[in-house]
């Protein structure tokens, strides 16, 4: 009996039913109920069976009625829950989310079957708006048995029988349900059946064919004999594999011969028995014994080589409440697949009998203890691999899932609004950090929460700043909240060339998997948008012209959205030799001048043969390809990002000694040949650290998974080859088949990261770092007594700064500092960052870093030495921190086991740094926006670009006739839309480019805000955009083709005022012949630099570093020189420094570089601008 008063009560029912004469099955249910309170009559009796025959699916609700309106449209529920609706559905049912059904409401709405439900706000009484609606589709029967298995797990394995030998037990078996809801868990969480223990004395195996052995576990046919043959991928004999007998415990049988063949008497032809080969690095072949009347039979088998696990599902990052549930899910592939997975939380094992799980682990009634950092661990028999770690944020019902206050965020205001009250020229605009939250969930249990919710601003004020003569306009984030996410799409942009002389890789292909997904171009240029459940991006780049060697390539990218830009460097092909297949041949591998090769390739004769096994005695042609780590131009060239799996499944990094690519093919035909019991034969001498000597490996690589995979270790030769040769060399044994890339490397334990941070200028303020800037290391080996000349490379990586800078791995020692060092450098959609100087100039306050330990880490930038060497990298001994030193513990460099304190590092902790060259371009927003993180998007009327996955750039070219170039501005306003009518979006200043040929002539590409749709995609907005050049200049024409238009697209804007211009931005994507230059792109960056290039051109689709000022122009002023000794602005923004809130001034007398899209652009050659350019004031 249960208590009236008691909360919960279990009800248990139990179903007896015979099954198969002897057995019984056990159904157990159990629900939990809390008496006292109503379950709404929908569950209880949701429509009249005989009215309504189907089955109705869960409730959704996907929409809020927040902006238009709420939407709950079947394509929209199909998105998120997929099959959980059938395909065409009988009936629609609506509710508020009070239960009060839609006919009931007296609200105006919409629905059908078809379509889904929806309502408009602006069909409602006058203020008042929408219900919040949920709604469910009646399905043909039989339709959503599907939907009902996804609530439940799959069932657990029988039991044992629990009675002992000759008596009558139970057997039972488990499963769990994933809905939230109860009213789908109304089917059996247990079943059980009876069993009889096994025979106390007798042996209970029968057989069908043949008899019993001794130890009962197989039959036996006497007159029967298997024979078979088992070979390796392209068909060489598999020696030494061992066959097994599958029984309750794996019987050993016999062993291939050096053959691959082998010979079992004995076993019954039944077709019924299993049989299982193994031999190592090799997915075991699992074949059935064939069913046969005949004396014999032969089987034949091909082994398949064993790749470790690799996960392709890492789990995410979430956020609940206390007593809400989640799914944590991993997913691995490998040969053979996983056949366990492991839970860990806070690195402790979580117990798989008390949880259940397996891939997917489901936490209900969660609790805040149960916060932390979880992975999963996939095991096969090739080995482990262990998911990347997933944050679980567990608050209290009742507490705020965002901080409601903004952090400080500093933008630069327009150069002629100082603020005297701060004396600065930055204001503080505060923002939201990005990160989950715990925020409305539906009641399904997903790997993928069917809505993410991030922090972001939820509120905002307008403000307005006094500026020299006009008044700025500011929206200021005043208050924080959890909210949808922003959508974002990753791109991945780059160029493929070769790493001697940058030849581009014309019309390559590009591919991930064996999935073909991209392909160069005429300048070996490609774009890629990355699947959105990629974790790890494999690569490819292919030549058709075989004039470069395959490249692999694991290319960071940005997980948030936004496009990133990567130099893929390829080694050319080494022309082939010929080779006699019936002699020893050998191949030297590496060819430095002046050096020994690293080692040789030694090939025995007849060694080659065909794929489908048939040894080849021809000629051969061969390219080997060496990659040599003493020639340190070619680091870039690095095949993957050389790591590997280690047992345990933690990914290790390599140290390299030279990889290899081989290709051999028949002289006459040109088939690819595969070459078994060659022989790599390392010179001992050349590893210089004797720790690596006897930790020498060789290794393969996965080009699916970009993992390098262990083939042979090395020894020592244990005889000379020859009388003469007095160098030792390390030997190591493989097989040419399906790979062709090899590696000769060490696991090397000793790493460390380095903090990393990029800035838009050399002011260093936390609000100006750039994301999505691609950060390298390279790892070398010095010399002995000259740090700045090394040895040889080690290792190259690259990392992807995010909104807190970058950690990039480097290999480190804490007993001998220079033990290694790291070459470090950054680069930005190609173009690469300037580190901070290091001579004459040494400020550890510029560069970052206190003393003692920069000295330590003796941080050399790579002009030090030389001024004409390029200024956009640096170098540092890799001095490990000490973990008992003060001035050690805050950066920047940390041991592996620190990674998370380097990647929370506040900016104030000491990093390193690179910042970009200030040009003569300013950009202001209204609405705040930072163009390096799509997520810092906000939802408003007056935001400059209305889409946050789709960004349309458009410049407008001005030509200025005159003796000087002179600042230009725009000035970008609501034209057309009842919502920002003279409200202004933006401001953009630019300074114009002297023509090369034309002494008196400059132009100015200028970048307005494109007319369009709005974020609420309601109406269109025609831009009012005034162009405005400095100081005492004339109109002096307009593009008739341009003026045409305008005049054809009312309204037209009035030009009273000859000194500027101003139009309503046209909505067509006009072209050079009018002078504006429209490109829409995914990435804001992007669209900005190609419409540049276009505008600097001249023409539509084409692109020039160089301003071409007489072609593609909409409008011409002619400028007069200033007076004589009056100020121009640049000089006083340099004479009157800006100081920012932090108490950093702004460093004066800095030469201005030419600027496009942010990035350095020169004018045919490299020069610097004269600080001395004249110039007026901007009037506004």
């Amino acid at each position: 009996m249960v208590g009236t008063k008691a909360w919960v009560f279990s009800l248990l029912v139990l179903e007896v039913t015979s099954v198969l004469g002897r057995q019984t099955m056990l159904t157990q249910t159990v629900r939990r109920v809390q008496p006292g309170k109503r379950i709404a009559n929908i569950f209880a009796k949701p429509a009249d069976p005989l009215e309504s025959p189907g089955e109705w699916t869960t409730w959704f609700n996907i929409d809020h009625p927040d902006g238009k309106g709420d939407y709950e449209r079947l394509d929209a529920i199909r998105f998120y829950y997929g099959d959980r609706v059938c395909a065409q559905p009988l009936r629609l049912e609506a509710r508020t989310t009070n239960w009060t059904p839609a006919g009931s409401t007296g609200q105006v709405v919409h629905g059908s079957p078809r379509e889904g439900f929806w309502c408009l706000n602006r069909e409602q009484q006058i203020g008042r708006n929408c219900s919040n609606y949920t709604v469910r589709f009646l399905c043909p029967p039989g339709s959503l048995r599907r939907v009902v298995e996804h609530n439940w797990n799959p069932w657990s394995p029988w039991s044992k029988c629990s009675a002992s030998c000759g008596h009558t037990g139970v057997q039972t078996r488990t499963r769990t349900c994933l809905a939230e809801t109860m009213s789908l868990c109304n089917e059996a969480t247990e079943e059980g059946r009876l069993c009889v223990g096994q025979a106390c004395t007798a042996c209970d195996l029968t057989c069908p064919m043949g008899r019993v052995n001794a130890d009962c576990n197989a039959c036996m046919c006497q007159d029967f004999v298997l024979h078979g043959a088992v070979s390796l991928p392209g068909g060489a004999p598999a020696s030494g594999a061992t066959v097994y007998l599958l029984t309750k415990t794996p019987k050993p049988l016999t062993q291939t011969d050096s053959r691959g063949k082998f010979r079992i008497p004995g076993l019954c032809p039944d077709g019924k028995s299993i049989l299982k080969i193994k031999k190592a690095k090799f997915v075991p072949i699992m074949l059935t014994m064939p069913k046969t009347s005949q004396k014999s039979a032969t089987i034949n088998a091909e082994f398949v080589r064993a790749e470790t696990p690799y996960i392709v599902m890492n789990p995410k990052t979430k956020a609940r409440r206390v007593g809400q549930s989640v799914s944590l899910c991993c997913k691995a592939t490998g040969k053979p697949g996983p056949d366990k997975y492991f839970w860990y939380h806070n690195n402790t094992l979580l117990d798989p009998s008390l949880y259940k799980h397996e891939s997917k682990l489901v936490l209900k009634n969660l609790q805040q203890g149960q916060s932390g950092e979880y992975f999963c661990k996939a095991q096969s028999d090739a080995g482990a691999v262990k998911s990347q770690f997933a944050q679980l944020t567990v608050i209290a019902p009742d507490e705020t899932p965002c901080n409601p206050i903004p952090e400080s965020y500093l933008i630069q205001l327009p150069h002629d609004c100082f603020q005297n009250g701060t004396n600065s020229f930055y204001y503080d605009v505060g923002h939201c950090p990005v990160k989950t939250c715990a925020g409305k969930q539906d009641n399904g249990i997903r790997c993928q929460d069917a809505v993410e919710n991030c922090c972001g601003i939820s509120k905002m004020e307008e403000r307005e700043i006094e500026c020299s003569g006009y008044t700025l306009p500011m929206k200021v984030a005043t208050e924080c909240s959890c909210q949808r996410c922003t959508k974002t799409r990753s791109i991945v942009r780059g160029r493929v060339s070769a790493a001697d002389n940058g030849e581009p890789m014309r019309f390559g292909h590009v591919y991930m998997g064996n999935s073909r997904v991209s392909m160069t171009g005429y300048k070996g240029t490609f774009t890629l948008h990355v699947p959105q459940d990629t974790e790890r991006l494999v690569l490819t780049f292919v030549d058709r012209l075989q004039k470069f060697v395959n490249t692999t390539k694991v290319l960071p990218f940005n997980r948030k959205g936004s496009a990133v830009f990567h130099e893929i460097k390829m080694l050319r092909r080494k022309e082939p030799i010929t080779l006699e297949a019936t002699e020893t041949n050998i191949i030297p591998l590496g060819e430095m001048a002046g050096e020994d090769p690293m080692g040789e390739l030694e090939i025995p004769s007849m060694s080659f043969y065909r794929k489908n096994g048939e040894p080849y005695t021809g000629k051969v042609k061969a390219s080997v390809t060496f990659l040599d780590p003493r020639n340190i131009s070619t680091a870039t060239a690095t095949q993957s990002d050389l790591n590997f799996i280690s047992d345990e499944g933690d990914t290790f990094p390599l140290r390299t000694y030279g990889m290899f690519s081989v290709d051999f093919t028949d002289e006459a035909t040109s088939e690819p040949l595969n070459a078994g019991k060659v022989k790599v034969h390392l010179d001992s001498t050349q590893v210089k650290m004797p720790e690596h000597v006897s930790m020498m490996k060789l290794w393969s690589l996965n080009p699916d998974t970009g993992l390098w995979e262990e083939e042979d270790d090395f020894k020592f030769e244990s005889q000379r080859r020859n009388k003469r040769e007095e160098r030792t060399f390390l030997v190591g044994n493989m097989e040419i088949r399906e790979r062709r890339l090899f590696n000769l490397d060490v696991p090397e334990s000793r790493r460390c990261f380095i903090k990393v941070r990029a800035y838009r200028s050399e002011r260093f303020l936390p609000s100006e770092q750039i994301q999505g800037v691609v950060v390298s290391v390279i790892n070398l080996e010095p010399r002995t007594g000259f740090l700045s000349n090394p040895r040889a490379w080690g290792r190259f990586d690259s990392v992807i700064t995010g909104p807190n800078g970058a950690c990039v791995p480097a290999f480190c020692d804490d007993q001998s500092p220079n033990a290694y060092s790291a070459y470090v450098l950054a680069s930005l959609a190609g173009e690469e960052l300037q580190a901070v100087e290091s001579f004459p100039k040494f400020s550890p306050n510029a560069i970052g870093v206190p003393q003692p330990y920069l000295n330590k880490l003796n941080y050399r930038r790579t002009d030090h030495e030389d001024t004409r060497v390029k200024k956009t990298a640096f170098q540092i001994s890799m001095a490990k921190p000490r973990p008992n030193s003060a001035e050690e513990s805050n950066g920047p460099i940390y041991a592996v086991e620190n990674l998370r304190a380097c990647e929370e590092a506040p900016p104030s902790a000491a990093h390193f740094r690179f910042y970009q060259i200030e040009g003569d371009r300013y950009d202001y927003n209204t609405v705040p926006f930072n163009e390096y993180d799509p997520m810092s998007w906000t939802e408003d009327y007056l935001a400059w670009w209305p889409k946050p996955m789709e960004f349309r750039a458009c410049y407008i070219k001005v030509k200025i006739v005159g003796p000087l170039e002179v600042n230009v501005r725009s000035r970008n306003m609501g034209g057309t839309h009842r919502q920002t009518v003279g409200k202004l979006y933006g401001i953009r200043d630019v300074r114009s480019t002297q023509d090369r040929d034309q002494p008196n002539v400059s132009s100015a590409c200028l970048e307005f805000k494109c007319s369009g749709m709005l974020y609420d995609q309601d109406r269109v907005d025609r831009t009012l955009v005034k162009v405005i050049p400095q100081g005492s200049c004339q109109r002096a024409s307009v593009n008739p083709m341009l003026h045409e238009y305008l005049v054809n697209h009312l309204p037209l804007a009035v030009n009273n005022d000859t000194s500027e211009y101003t139009m309503l931005a046209p909505l067509d994507p006009l072209g050079h012949n009018y002078g504006i230059y429209t490109v829409t792109d995914q990435d804001p960056r992007i669209a900005k630099e190609i419409a540049l290039g276009r505008c600097f051109d001249g023409t539509s689709d084409g692109s020039s570093r160089v301003m071409k000022s007489n072609v593609g122009v909409a409008l011409t002023f002619n400028c007069i020189e200033r007076q004589v000794g009056r100020q121009s602005t640049f000089q006083y923004l340099q004479s009157t420094p800006a100081q920012p809130s932090a108490g950093r001034r702004v460093a004066s007398g800095r030469q201005q570089l030419a600027s496009r899209g942010g990035q350095r652009w020169r004018r045919g050659v490299a020069s610097l601008r004269s600080p001395g350019v004249a110039q007026w004031p901007l009037s506004n």
